[in-house]
């Protein structure tokens, strides 16, 4: 899917890095993603599988999405096997998130 049209245009992230931060969710979920849930139409759920250094690569890529793209809220929390993140946004970026958990889907399945 390198198709990036679903990226807002209020996201700040130079457009010349996008693919390479978008290749870096990509390999984080195809490597990670358990599951994946919609538990609200403004909400994504992710599981993602322990392990080393996976929790530091999941803050780190949440803190960096959070500075170009402030419309996103992200939660994380982590139990010894799971890290649960949280993406939600307000009704304005509704197609947003549409546009992101298709993304999802599609990086995180089976290979």
């Amino acid at each position: 899917m390198s198709d990036l049209a679903w990226v807002p245009r209020s996201c700040t992230l130079p457009s010349g890095e996008r693919p390479l931060r978008v290749a870096e969710w990509d390999a984080l979920l195809s490597e990670r993603l358990t599951s994946l849930s919609r538990p609200q139409s403004l909400r994504i759920r992710l599981s993602l599988a322990v392990g080393e250094g996976v929790e530091e690569r999941v803050r780190d890529l949440v803190a960096r999405e959070s500075g170009c793209c402030s419309f996103f809220t992200f939660t994380t929390t982590t139990d010894q096997d799971l890290i649960d993140l949280e993406i939600s946004v307000d009704r304005a970026h509704e197609a947003i998130l549409d546009g992101l958990a298709a993304r999802i889907a599609v990086a995180g399945e089976p290979r």
